[in-house]
């Protein structure tokens, strides 16, 4: 939820290709803009990115994760919350990102 709060970040990849793992299992994390708890605009947006992407962040309200069954929906969330605190304790330091290289060959695997 932390991450789904700051101000600059990709809102298009909120999460940078930090791990293999989170390449694996998430892949690309798109930013839903605010809004408010079940308003149906946030159903429609999140509707959009659904097919697309095994993950959304909600802005100001945290992660929505999906699956082909519970066992890898739960790996995806496990796997985002640890990218997502790799991501804020290393805020500010040079990072050594997966190249796209390495990101395409993960994601054939």
């Amino acid at each position: 939820m932390a991450v789904s709060a700051l101000a600059d970040v990709d809102a298009d990849d909120v999460l940078p290709p930090i791990t293999a793992y989170y390449v694996m299992r998430v892949g690309h994390l798109p930013l839903v803009s605010y809004h408010p708890p079940g308003d149906l605009s946030l159903a429609e947006a999140v509707r959009k990115l659904a097919g697309k992407h095994h993950a959304v962040l909600l802005a100001n309200h945290g992660p929505v994760v999906a699956g082909s069954s519970l066992d890898a929906a739960a790996n995806a969330i496990e796997e985002l919350e640890e990218t997502a605190k790799l991501f804020l304790l290393l805020r500010g330091a040079k990072l050594r990102l997966l190249t796209p290289e390495q990101v395409g060959a993960l994601k054939s695997i």
